[in-house]
């Protein structure tokens, strides 16, 4: 992991994340930053949020929906995403057991995984009774 320079639009986005506190797309903030900085690009997004993942500030938790959204929280923690309305809600648990599972089948050193759930939330059942 590189250290790099703590720039403006870095903490900009950094800021942004943690002020969304939905598990942002990148696309959902750039949205958020160009309203308060409308000169700044999305490359630089992009580009920031991308550095900031190998720098460990952020994680990318994966595709949903599309588009690689970012968490702020770096504690071990798990995701539950809706299939409705496509948002995500952090899961506190140890599913540890799992990973000395999988790794017992074929003999694989596990060195890192991203646990998501899939389902339908609370307020997507009650809108659409599913």
């Amino acid at each position: 992991m590189e250290k790099r320079r703590n720039t403006i639009q870095r903490q900009m986005i950094l800021d942004a994340v943690k002020a969304l506190d939905i598990h942002a797309s990148a696309e959902q903030v750039y949205e958020y930053v160009a309203q308060k900085h409308p000169n700044i690009s999305k490359a630089t997004v992009y580009r920031n949020l991308s550095q900031m993942v190998e720098a460990g500030e952020l994680v990318n938790i994966g595709d949903f929906g599309g588009s690689a959204h970012y968490d702020h929280n770096r504690r071990e923690h798990y995701h539950l995403m809706c299939e409705n309305c496509i948002r995500i809600f952090d899961v506190e648990g140890d599913y540890s057991d799992i990973i000395g599972k999988v790794g017992d089948t074929n003999g694989f050193e596990i060195t890192d995984f991203h646990l998501t759930f899939s389902g339908i939330c609370r307020e997507c059942k009650t809108k659409r009774k599913f």
